[in-house]
């Protein structure tokens, strides 16, 4: 994880909860719908620059020039704000991704099946990422990659890592030029939601093709 996920809500939906007010940022009714969000393409990513919040369209991986190989999509959290790739990002780059849920596949018999695990009362998420800021400016393939975590007790049957889901009170702190690189450490540790907050369940193989989009790919099925 994380390899795919969905950012289908309104704008008005992720903001509010995060107790936003009208002034803070531009606020939008429309739905985003996206169902289906691939690495490689752009994603909508909330953060901080000069003291306002900014919702930017961003790549979703990480290759800076001297990377010879694909961007990369995920920062494991245990080591990305003391590592060579990832420290700058963590100390200066830090970012939220507002989704939905995300997608999974566990090998079953002689397929893979594909889960959807979102939260049980269906609430926005906000995963924790890192990238090359100033997100308003367009850095080519040095975009961001969402934060991981272990996954424990039920979930690793499904996998071992998850992105790093921050409680919606702590996002504002995440972002926050303040808040120092250990600081966003504790917060990592300390508001990360736990993996009986979340839910999951089998959907269609069609989510494998990125190109497939629509509601229908979140919608619980009964496996063969």
């Amino acid at each position: 994880m994380c390899g795919r996920f969905a950012q289908y809500s309104s704008r008005d939906d992720y903001f509010a909860s995060l107790g936003m007010k009208p002034d803070e940022i531009i606020y939008d009714p429309e739905p985003i719908d996206r169902f289906n969000v691939a690495p490689g393409t752009k994603v909508l990513l909330l953060n901080e620059r000069d003291n306002e919040l900014h919702f930017d369209p961003v790549y979703w991986g990480y290759g800076p020039e001297w990377w010879d190989k694909q961007p990369l999509i995920n920062a494991r959290g245990e080591t990305a704000a003391t590592g060579r790739m990832f420290k700058p990002l963590w100390e200066h780059g830090r970012a939220i991704v507002p989704a939905n849920g995300w997608y999974e596949w566990k090998r079953e018999g002689d397929k893979k099946q594909p889960y959807f695990i979102c939260h049980k009362e269906k609430e926005p998420l906000f995963f924790a990422a890192i990238g090359k800021a100033p997100y308003g400016k367009d850095h080519g393939h040095e975009g961001f990659v969402i934060v991981t975590a272990a996954s424990n007790k039920g979930m690793v049957d499904i996998h071992d890592r998850r992105p790093l889901v921050l409680s919606a009170d702590a996002v504002r702190e995440w972002l926050s030029a303040e808040t120092t690189s250990e600081r966003a450490q504790e917060i990592a540790h300390e508001a990360a939601l736990p993996e009986k907050d979340f839910t999951w369940h089998p959907v269609t193989a069609k989510v494998g093709n990125i190109h497939n989009q629509g509601e229908a790919l979140i919608k619980e099925i009964k496996p063969d």
